[in-house]
């Protein structure tokens, strides 16, 4: 039924975000669970289910770093009806949270760990052992998979810088856009108690900083850190009883739109988002017009233009434009990632937007908190805009 609650989110746990070596991924993983246990107002043994989602550390072939299943026995969790390890990128948390509400709805368990960690930034290492393509030259993949990389596109800078000239190009998107959300990501982070970056940042400091890979400048990327994100997904009948107000998931959905790498397909504008979507606002019975906050997966500032056109908040090919006013700043039309999102809070892939979903829907944004908060969209977004998912979250378990 359209606007009823899949299940719930009752608990959140947010480890310290560092760019400075915490220790390993399973390190960091049982801290962010021991706390999401604890927000619910559950203990170890109420935990019935387990989703991982390994995170890049888990294939830098670092092995005391690497995030996995074995997690269950590192945390003492036993006789567990559901575990499994989810890999889709960075739009893996919102699979987790779809996957988790339906095993919970179909009777196969009770309450739902997912867990992300990250501990990429590990002691002689650089985020790009992680991060980069370059490990890819040298495998034994299809040779058409890696013909970017055999003409010296490497890494994920590169190719989304492609992608965004390929938007510029078509409807004249420009860097003042891309710095509109850049400098309104940072408006967001000052307040944030979590976030790594919360040193003011005007436009002319944007369009300053060195660039990465045109047209991206520094601050057009996100940046990489160490932490860990879990949340606890049980029933809406069972959160009602825990310790926090529960964060109901009214629609979601999925969109993977694969990639044919030929014309006449444009993957680079036209994003997993258009799908995911409207299968999510289908379910929730809602549109783009009631929704009050976004938070949506920022790992460049390309992305929250491209991801606003393809749910339908303006036309495609209008996203800059409607950035560029401030709607998505403090005191905007459409608060968007109102914790500082990935490019300026801290980066845990779909769980940065998830996270802040949840401290929005409860009402403990503090200083940040938007005071219309009644249905949040969430997007995570995987790959090289190949992978989606969408959550729409409310404080309320239904829509009147």
């Amino acid at each position: 039924m359209a606007g009823t609650s899949l299940g719930a989110i009752a608990g959140l746990g947010i480890t310290k975000m560092s760019r400075e070596w915490m220790g390993p991924a399973p390190v960091l993983a049982a801290e962010a669970i021991r706390l999401a246990i604890a927000d619910a107002g559950l203990r170890k043994t109420d935990i019935d289910g387990l989703l991982v989602n390994a995170g890049p550390s888990s294939r830098n072939g670092y092995g005391a770093s690497a995030l996995s299943v074995s997690t269950q026995n590192q945390l003492g969790l036993r006789d567990l009806a559901l575990c499994s390890e989810m890999v889709a990128q960075g739009s893996t948390a919102a699979q987790m949270v779809q996957y988790a509400a339906m095993a919970i709805a179909a009777g196969l368990c009770k309450a739902v760990v997912c867990v992300y960690a990250d501990a990429s930034l590990a002691p002689g290492a650089s985020a790009g052992s992680s991060y980069g393509m370059g490990r890819f030259a040298s495998s034994a993949a299809n040779p058409i998979d890696i013909l970017d990389v055999q003409y010296g596109l490497t890494g994920a800078n590169a190719m989304y810088a492609l992608a965004a000239r390929r938007h510029m190009a078509l409807y004249g998107t420009s860097n003042d856009h891309f710095g509109a959300v850049a400098v309104s990501n940072r408006q967001w982070a000052t307040m944030n108690p979590h976030a790594i970056y919360r040193t003011p940042l005007t436009i002319e400091e944007y369009h300053a900083s060195r660039w990465i890979a045109e047209p991206f400048h520094l601050f057009d990327c996100t940046m990489v850190n160490n932490g860990a994100v879990a949340v606890v997904v049980t029933s809406a009948e069972r959160a009602r009883d825990m310790a926090q107000p529960p964060v109901h998931v009214l629609g979601m959905g999925q969109g993977h739109p694969g990639n044919p790498k030929k014309a006449p397909f444009e993957n680079e504008v036209n994003t997993g988002a258009a799908q995911a979507g409207r299968t999510a606002f289908a379910m929730a019975g809602v549109t783009v017009a009631d929704i009050d906050i976004c938070e949506l997966y920022d790992c460049y500032t390309y992305t929250t233009i491209v991801t606003l056109e393809d749910y339908g908040f303006c036309e495609k090919g209008e996203g800059g434009p409607f950035v560029a006013d401030g709607r998505l700043a403090p005191g905007g039309a459409l608060p968007t990632n109102t914790g500082g999102g990935q490019l300026s809070s801290y980066y845990m892939w779909g769980m940065t937007p998830l996270s802040e979903a949840v401290i929005q829907a409860r009402g403990q944004g503090g200083e940040r908190q938007v005071e219309k908060h009644d249905l949040i969209l969430v997007s995570s977004q995987g790959g090289l805009l190949d992978h989606h998912g969408t959550l729409i979250v409310s404080p309320h378990a239904g829509i009147h």
